[in-house]
C-alpha cells in the first residue's frame, strides 16, 4: 500500500469517526438531563415538572418577603365599563341604520348586558385599590392583590393594585384562551402554569382572603374547593367574601343545601355574600381587626 493510500485511508477513517461522534451527540441519550426537553416531558417526569411548576414561583415569593395575600376570583368576560360602552353606542348605531335586522338586536342585547356587568370589573378594581393602598400605609400586614392574570375581573384587580401604586401577582395558566397576562400584573410576579393543582396551592398557601365576583365554571371551581378546603379543616378559616348578592343568591340556593341535609348550617358562616367592594374591604378587616378600622386611604 502506498503512502498517498495509507493517507487517504487515514483521512476517511478520521471523517467517519467524527460523523460517528456527531452523531452520538445529536443523540437525546447524550444530552444533559435538565436541557433534553423530550425527557423532561415525558410521562416519567411528570412528578419531576410538578415539582419545577412549584419551586419556580414558591422561591420568587419567599425571595421577595411574599407570605400574604388576598386572592380575587371572577369572570374572564367582564369588560371594563369604558369599553362596554363603547360597544353598545356601536351597537346602537348599527341598528338605527337597519332597525328591523335581528341579529343587531341580538348584538345590542349582548352590548347592554356586557355593560350591566361591567359593573363588576369596576368593584373589583375598587376592592384592589382599596386592599392596596391599605397595605402600602401597613407594611406589617404586607397584604398582595393575587389573581388568575388574564382578563376581565382579573385584569380589574391587578388593575386596581397598580392604579393604587402598589405591586400584585398574576397567575397564569396555558389554555385555549384567555392565557396571556394583563398589562397590570407586576411583572417580576407574573408566572404561567401548566398543571392546575399547582396553580391552585399558589393560590392558598399564602391567601388570608378570598373574594369572588360573579363568573363562570372557573371561578366556581375556585370557589367550591376553598369552601371544601374549609369546611374539612384541611385549610386554616379565612374571609370568603361573594361580591353580588343578585348574581349568587339566582345562582346558588345555599339554603336548600342545608334543607337537604348536604351541607351543615354552620357551613354558611364560612362565607358572606355582599354588594360592594366597600363591603367586601370591611368584612376582611372585621375578620381580622385590620388597623385603620379598614377604611380606604385618602
Amino acid at each position: 500500500m502506498t503512502e498517498n493510500e495509507l493517507r487517504r485511508r487515514r483521512l476517511i477513517s478520521a471523517k467517519q469517526s467524527e460523523e460517528s461522534i456527531a452523531k452520538i451527540e445529536g443523540q437525546g441519550s447524550y444530552k444533559l438531563a435538565f436541557a433534553d426537553h423530550d425527557f423532561l416531558l415525558s410521562d416519567d417526569l411528570r412528578a419531576v415538572r410538578l415539582q419545577l411548576e412549584y419551586l419556580k414561583p414558591q422561591l420568587t415569593l419567599e425571595k421577595h418577603n411574599v407570605d400574604a395575600t388576598i386572592v380575587v376570583f371572577g369572570s374572564a368576560r367582564f369588560l371594563p365599563p369604558e369599553q362596554a360602552k363603547h360597544d353598545v353606542g356601536i351597537a346602537e348605531q348599527a341598528l338605527e341604520k337597519d332597525p328591523e335586522n335581528d341579529t343587531l338586536k341580538g348584538h345590542l342585547k349582548r352590548a347592554k348586558r356586557a355593560l350591566k356587568n361591567s359593573a363588576y370589573y369596576q368593584q373589583a378594581m375598587d376592592f384592589a385599590r382599596i386592599a392596596t393602598e391599605h397595605n402600602l400605609c401597613h407594611d406589617d400586614e404586607n397584604l398582595m392583590i393575587v389573581s388568575g392574570g388574564g382578563p376581565g375581573v382579573m385584569e380589574a384587580a391587578n388593575r386596581g393594585a397598580m392604579e393604587a401604586g402598589g405591586d400584585s401577582i398574576g397567575l397564569n395558566i396555558v389554555l385555549p384562551h384567555e392565557q396571556r397576562p394583563n398589562p397590570y400584573i407586576t411583572p417580576e410576579y407574573c408566572f404561567q402554569f401548566h398543571y392546575f393543582a399547582i396553580r391552585k396551592m399558589h393560590f392558598l398557601q399564602r391567601a388570608r382572603a378570598l373574594v369572588a365576583f360573579p363568573g363562570g365554571f372557573g371561578t366556581l371551581d375556585e370557589l367550591f374547593e376553598t369552601l371544601t378546603l374549609v369546611q374539612t379543616q384541611k385549610s386554616e378559616p379565612v374571609p370568603i367574601v361573594l361580591v353580588g348578592k343578585e348574581f349568587w343568591e339566582r345562582l346558588i340556593d345555599f339554603d336548600l343545601l342545608v334543607e337537604e341535609g348536604t351541607i351543615a348550617e354552620q357551613d354558611l358562616e364560612l362565607f358572606e355574600i355582599v354588594d360592594s367592594a366597600e363591603e367586601a374591604w370591611q368584612t376582611i378587616c372585621h375578620c381580622y381587626d385590620l388597623k385603620n378600622g379598614g377604611e380606604p386611604v385618602a
